[in-house]
């Protein structure tokens, strides 16, 4: 097991506990102490005019329809929230993932999800040490491809090395395998990928986004997770019982809430719930 200890998420935080955490922590670096549903501070370069940050400061009212249930009727619930949002082009994702993943150290820079590695924003595209789209629920696991949707949510949708991006392929989650070139601390076999412990819970929490997201409605495939591997072309994600695991060893960090925040505010305008709230997974789950 090559799991770093990281303390357990503290479930049931009231939603007015929430506190503030500055956007200024390296992605991927130590995970900050503070709450670990706590509010990313509002990015710079929010949509002028677009209040919805101010308003659900402490995401009561967004996440009004989702309190007090649990198990199958929260899901529900989540769905009925997240589904309202802006969809962005495939095309789009390029300039979105320059201002989401943005290096906090480096503004001319994004942060590579697996490798670690901060990249100029310039050097997009298809060549072996440029970064593209990385598709973390792959897209060919409900043959949703790059259709605007979920082959275009930025919930999911992160910037990566070209070759690590091939290397991951469409495999599952899961724990094992060789070290995977480039992307120190990860690792691969034939069936699985696991990423690097300072990302496992933002892997995590973006499959699960996606579950509770596409559930058979706008002409795509109802997105499940279970607990296997090898889901093929399957509209399925695994391993489940895994990504629970790593979503508690690896609570949101300032980077992550700041991604949602920036998501939220200024492209979909819809949140991911298991950032703001970690213990709605084992409520689902």
């Amino acid at each position: 097991m090559r799991f770093s200890r990281f303390a357990p998420c503290a479930a049931g935080l009231a939603a007015a506990s929430l506190v503030l955490i500055p956007a200024t922590a390296s992605a991927g670096s130590q995970r900050t102490a503070a709450a670990p549903h706590a509010a990313a501070a509002a990015p710079a370069g929010a949509a002028a005019g677009h209040t919805q940050s101010a308003q659900y400061a402490d995401y009561a009212d967004y996440y009004s329809a989702a309190q007090g249930k649990t198990g199958a009727a929260l899901k529900s619930a989540l769905h009925g929230i997240i589904k309202t949002q802006t969809k962005v082009s495939y095309d789009g994702v390029w300039n979105a993932l320059k201002v989401t993943d943005q290096d906090p150290a480096n503004p001319n820079n994004v942060i590579l999800v697996y490798s670690g590695r901060s990249q100029s924003k310039t050097s997009n595209g298809g060549g072996a040490n440029d970064w593209n789209r990385e598709h973390v629920w792959a897209k060919s696991h409900g043959d949703f491809g790059t259709a605007t949707g979920p082959g275009t949510d930025l919930h999911h949708l992160r910037p990566e090395d070209v070759t690590v991006n091939s290397t991951r392929g469409n495999k599952d989650f899961d724990k094992g395998g060789s070290p995977v070139s480039e992307a120190s601390g990860s690792f691969t076999d034939s069936d699985s990928f696991e990423p690097r412990d300072a990302v496992k819970g933002d892997v995590a929490r973006m499959l699960l986004y996606m579950a509770v997201r596409y559930d058979g409605e706008d002409g795509f495939a109802n997105l499940e997770l279970n607990d296997k591997v090898n889901n093929g072309s399957a509209p399925a994600m695994g391993r489940i019982s895994v990504l629970k695991q790593w979503s508690l060893q690896d609570p949101p960090d300032a980077f992550e809430q700041r991604r949602n925040q920036v998501i939220f505010d200024t492209y979909q305008h819809n949140r991911n719930p298991f950032i703001d709230h970690p213990e709605w997974v084992a409520s689902i789950w």
